[in-house]
C-alpha cells in the first residue's frame, strides 16, 4: 500500500486530531506486534506521522515473524531514528534488547480461512502471544499494555440489540471454529490476571469489523475479499444472502480508538472500538462497494473450507459508547471509507 497516497496521509492527518493525550508517548518506546497487519500497521503509521509532524519522538518497534512482509510496509520509515523492525514469532520467548513503555498486542490469525486450516496455531498465537508480550513488559518494568482482542468474544448474542462490554454470550467450545472467540477471551483474562497479581496495567480493545486500504492480500475477510473483486475489474461474489448484521469500523479510525484506549482507557477494562453511523448487513457492504466501483453483486455457494471459518452469529452489533465518553469520535462514514480504500488500493493495480 502506497502510504504516502493524499487520501491515507488525509486519514493520518485526522486522526491526529482525536482527543488524546499525546505527549504520554512523548520520547517514549512503543512496541506493536501484528506490526504488518490490517491494525498494527495504521497504528504504526499514525505514531510515524505523529513523529514527523508533531516531533513526538516516539520510538516505534514494529513486530513481525515475517522480515520481508515488514521490510515492505515500512520501507518509508527505515532510515528514521524513531522506526525499529523485530523479526519475532510472539509465541516464543522475546529477543528483544529494548525497554518497552507501552505494548500494543495485534497479532492474530484475523481471518475465517485460517480459522479452518489452523485453528491450534489460530488458539496458540491468541494465548501464546499475549503470554510472551506480558511477560517481556512485566519484566522491563513497562507503563502499559493494550490487547487488540475481537467483539467476536461476545459469541452469540440472545434478545439484545447491542452487545455492552459487561456481556458474555454464548460460544459452542467444541467446535474448532471456536478457536478464535475462545483464544480471544483466554487472553483476555490473563491480562486482566497480569493486572491482578503483578500491577501491570492492562487494557483491552475489541474491535467491530475492520475494513481498509491496510488490509493485506492474504486477508480472506468478506470485507477484504469485495475489494479483491472489484479492484480485479471483477463483479463481488457474495457466499450467503448477507443478511448477517455487523457493525464496521475504518482502519485508521480503528487505530485511533486504540490509541486513545491505551492512553485513556481505565486499567483492567474492555472497550468496544465500532462506528455507530456504520450499521449495515453484510449485503449492504457488498452493495456499497460494487457501486463504487460500477460492478454488482452476485451469489455463490462457499466451499467446505470458507463455511467451517464462517461465524455462527448473525447480529453482532458493538455498542461503543464507553469508547467515545473517552473522547474518541470516528470520522470516516462507511460509504466514504469503502470509495477511499477501493481508490487508494488502485495504486497497486
Amino acid at each position: 500500500m502506497n502510504i504516502n497516497h493524499r487520501l491515507y496521509l488525509h486519514d493520518l492527518k485526522n486522526s491526529c486530531t482525536q482527543d488524546i493525550p499525546w505527549e504520554k508517548l512523548s520520547e517514549k518506546t512503543v512496541l506493536v506486534t501484528g506490526a504488518s497487519g490490517l491494525i498494527g500497521s495504521a497504528v504504526i503509521d499514525i505514531l510515524m506521522y505523529r513523529n514527523r509532524y508533531h516531533n513526538q519522538k516516539t520510538t516505534v518497534i514494529a513486530m513481525g515473524r515475517n522480515p520481508a512482509r515488514l521490510a515492505a510496509r515500512f520501507a518509508s520509515y527505515q532510515d528514521t531514528p524513531w522506526f525499529h523492525m523485530a523479526v519475532q514469532d510472539v509465541t516464543t520467548p522475546f529477543t528483544l534488547q529494548d525497554r518497552v513503555d507501552f505494548a500494543i498486542h495485534a497479532a492474530s490469525n484475523a481471518d475465517p480461512r485460517t480459522y479452518s486450516t489452523d485453528p491450534v496455531g489460530t488458539m496458540t498465537g491468541n494465548f501464546l502471544g499475549m503470554l510472551q508480550v506480558l511477560n517481556y513488559v512485566n519484566q522491563n518494568h513497562g507503563a502499559r499494555v493494550l490487547y487488540v482482542s475481537s467483539g467476536e468474544v461476545y459469541g452469540e448474542g440472545t434478545g439484545i440489540e447491542s452487545f455492552k462490554e459487561g456481556y458474555s454470550g454464548y460460544v459452542d467450545c467444541t467446535s474448532p471454529r471456536a478457536c478464535y472467540p475462545s483464544s480471544k477471551r483466554a487472553a483476555e483474562t490473563l491480562c486482566a490476571s497480569y493486572y491482578k497479581q503483578y500491577g501491570l496495567e492492562t487494557v483491552i480493545a475489541r474491535p467491530c469489523h475492520v475494513y481498509g486500504p491496510t488490509a493485506t492480500k492474504q486477508d480472506s475477510r468478506a470485507s477484504a475479499q469485495f475489494f479483491n473483486n472489484v479492484l480485479r475489474g471483477e463483479d463481488i461474489v457474495l457466499k450467503s444472502q448477507g443478511l448477517q448484521l455487523r457493525t464496521y469500523c475504518y482502519g485508521t479510525d480503528c487505530a485511533s480508538a486504540i490509541l486513545c484506549i491505551l492512553l485513556k482507557g481505565k486499567a483492567g477494562e474492555a472497550y468496544n472500538v465500532a462506528d455507530k453511523n456504520s450499521l449495515v448487513t453484510i449485503r449492504r457492504f457488498a452493495e456499497l462497494t460494487a457501486e463504487a466501483s460500477g460492478k454488482h453483486v452476485v451469489f455463490d455457494l462457499p466451499d467446505k473450507i470458507e463455511r467451517e471459518g464462517y461465524t455462527v452469529v448473525t447480529k453482532a452489533v458493538l455498542d461503543a459508547s464507553k469508547l467515545e465518553d473517552l473522547g474518541w469520535q470516528a470520522q470516516t462514514p462507511i460509504a466514504e471509507g469503502i470509495k477511499k480504500t477501493i481508490e487508494i488500493l488502485k495504486e497497486e493495480q
